[in-house]
């Protein structure tokens, strides 16, 4: 089925001739008739009758008639949606870790969203790196710098690190770390300073946030998901001198998008306002 030969159906019961169609939908009268045959074949019905010089519609032409109708204003409400909405219209993917989404974005998500009705942003969350390159995601959020690859790189900041140690403990706090393969990362160089054997490893930022706070483990958190812990009295924090960056990778063909451009500077504000905070 096809909706421009749908019209047609409704454009020769309100006209009665394959002309008046003709005229309506500004297509060639042959092309009418040949339209309308393709449906009845494809439908197994006949939908109109000629009487009089008149083509009048079957009861199976009006049964279809319905449908059609339905469709035709199903099609106007879309076509008033985005006169309807205030600002950009779009639905964007922004891939992240799991903390970055839940701390970083998702609290400042709500006002966002209310001030532009027209987008919907989708969350993809995850320890893993989306593959970009495949168009998995629109924006992607990384706290390594990506290798070049075809789309746009752009920094978004630095994050603090902080190193937590419960200040009175029975016997070597449980040193927690992240995997090896993310070695390279200045939360391990700091660690790798430890002379403790690690006792967990896991790269869930939150398993060791809470290992921490039973004030029994060390290891090194990102701020934006320890500020309640640096009021903490029980753990002592300690600055690390180096920061993790965080990076923005946008899909070229998106750059100049307006829905693209405004959640981009969202993005921005939402780092920025980690910062001041």
């Amino acid at each position: 089925m096809n909706w421009d030969d749908l019209r047609i159906i409704a454009a020769v019961r309100d006209e009665g001739t394959y002309a008046g169609a003709s005229a309506r939908l500004r297509i060639d009268e042959t092309t009418v008739g040949r339209r309308l045959s393709r449906i009845e074949r494809a439908l197994g019905l006949r939908l109109f009758e000629a009487a009089d010089g008149v083509r009048r519609p079957t009861r199976s032409c009006e049964a279809v008639l319905a449908h059609v109708e339905a469709m035709a204003a199903h099609a106007a409400e879309i076509g008033r949606l985005g006169a309807s909405l205030e600002g950009p219209v779009g639905r964007l993917r922004i891939a992240s870790t799991n903390t970055v989404a839940e701390a970083v974005l998702s609290p400042r998500a709500s006002d966002f969203l209310r001030a532009n009705p027209g987008l919907t942003l989708q969350f993809l969350t995850s320890s893993e790196n989306v593959k970009f390159s495949r168009w998995e995601a629109d924006l992607a959020i990384r706290l390594r710098k990506p290798d070049k690859g075809d789309f746009a790189i752009s920094r978004l900041g630095d994050i603090k690190l902080y190193y937590f140690e419960p200040v009175t403990t029975e016997g070597e706090p449980i040193l927690c770390a992240y995997p090896d393969e993310l070695g390279a990362i200045p939360e391990m160089q700091f660690l790798r300073t430890k002379k403790a054997r690690t006792r967990c490893v896991t790269d869930n930022v939150r398993v060791i946030r809470n290992l921490i706070r039973a004030h029994q483990a060390a290891g090194v958190l990102p701020e934006y998901v320890c500020a309640d812990l640096l009021g903490d009295r029980r753990l002592r924090a300690s600055l690390l001198p180096k920061r993790r960056d965080a990076w923005l990778l946008v899909q070229n063909h998106l750059k100049r998008d307006a829905a693209t451009r405004v959640t981009i500077d969202w993005i921005r504000h939402c780092f920025r306002d980690l910062a001041q905070s």
